[in-house]
């Protein structure tokens, strides 16, 4: 084989190692809006609207019931007691629920902590909708404190057929003596929705 022949081989593995290369990290960088918009078509994920919804009575599917299952958790087993009042609660589309989850700051010093929602099945996020949530704010503790705080929610009417159990998770993140500057509850949110 002539040094020109192998010269041009070299040169076309090259030119390709590069393309694949270029095409490997532009595939990773589109990764995130891609995953993004596959969860906006499908439902995945649980991911659910951080601001209360508005809520008029209207529509409402008397002859329909839904389980609605609560569940909570604390990120990193941070020293929080955090539970729901009720585990479970059959619901009608379209009326008004409150249910409160027991709160208490177990350490010796005040914290701040957060609260993520997440809904499962990821079809249902959207009719999940929450008229007043502790999630929406950050929530300060002094020490030892305990508190009962509610979440105030309604399940749209539209909510897909195929859907009678949808449970409704929460997770605690505690951020410490104060607001983190570098906390954003819409990535905290993916990540207690992918547990």
């Amino acid at each position: 084989m002539s040094d020109e022949t192998t010269s041009k081989r070299h040169t076309s593995l090259v030119t390709k190692l590069v393309l694949v290369t270029f095409g490997m990290f532009g595939f990773g960088f589109a990764l995130v809006p891609l995953y993004d918009v596959i969860c906006d078509i499908t439902g995945l994920n649980g991911v659910v609207d951080l601001q209360a919804a508005d809520y008029e009575r209207g529509e409402v599917d008397p002859d329909r019931k839904i389980t609605v299952e609560f569940v909570a958790t604390v990120n990193d087993n941070r020293p929080w007691d955090f539970k729901p009042e009720v585990r479970r609660m059959e619901v009608t589309p379209g009326e008004l629920y409150t249910v409160t989850f027991e709160t208490t700051n177990t350490q010796d010093e005040d914290t701040v902590s957060q609260i993520v929602p997440s809904v499962a099945p990821g079809r249902a996020a959207r009719d999940f909708r929450k008229t007043e949530c502790f999630c929406f704010t950050e929530q300060p503790f002094e020490a030892g404190e305990n508190r009962d705080m509610s979440v105030t929610f309604f399940i749209d009417p539209r909510l897909d057929d195929r859907t009678n159990t949808v449970t409704l998770s929460y997770t605690l993140f505690d951020l410490g003596a104060g607001d983190d500057p570098d906390f954003d509850p819409e990535d905290a949110q993916l990540h207690a929705g992918s547990r």
